[in-house]
């Protein structure tokens, strides 16, 4: 993968949630995980996002990235104020370790 290609910087978050010590009450809070990632972000164009609805509704765009072991549907992606959602992770197609492709809808995942 060309590095010109990866011209955003994203962060990609991870939920965690932290018990309050005083009431036991637990909050969920996203912590970055990995910051200013390089990445390619790009909006499906209307006959994507048309066949893209038959699998999953809300896919508004596809975030290309290097491998990262360890990422997984369970995280977010933030770029600049848009939260992406991650819908699945699409490993290449040749050794699977080179880069994701990764289908994304745009919203506020708070957990």
């Amino acid at each position: 993968m060309k590095a010109g290609r990866l011209r955003h910087r994203v962060d990609i978050q991870a939920r965690q949630d932290v018990q309050d010590p005083n009431t036991g009450d637990v909050t969920p809070t996203w912590v970055t995980v990995w910051p200013n990632v390089p990445a390619a972000i790009e909006p499906l164009s209307a006959r994507e996002f048309i066949a893209a609805q038959a699998v999953q509704s809300q896919v508004v765009a596809r975030i290309t990235m290097r491998y990262r072991q360890g990422l997984d549907a369970s995280m977010r992606i933030l770029h600049k104020s848009t939260v992406y959602d991650i819908a699945g992770l699409l490993p290449d197609k040749d050794s699977g370790l080179e880069y994701f492709t990764i289908p994304v809808s745009a919203g506020v995942n708070n957990g």
